[in-house]
């Protein structure tokens, strides 16, 4: 997956989770938040590794 694929995908778990922890709070679900919690975390790493990948990349084409 490429870097830009990476980071798109990431900002979407790190949306969908937060919006899981938004619902989780309204209906006082615990689990929902805890997944929530859980889906942006892996979105904030999927983003980091795309900006890993561009930085990568960028040094490769000096």
């Amino acid at each position: 997956m490429g870097s830009t694929a990476d980071k798109v995908k990431g900002a979407g778990n790190e949306a969908a989770g937060k919006a899981k922890q938004t619902a989780g709070k309204a209906t006082d679900n615990e689990n929902m938040k805890a997944e929530g919690k859980a889906q942006e975390l892996k979105g904030k790493g999927q983003k980091a590794v795309g900006e890993a990948k561009e930085k990568v990349k960028k040094a490769a084409d000096l």
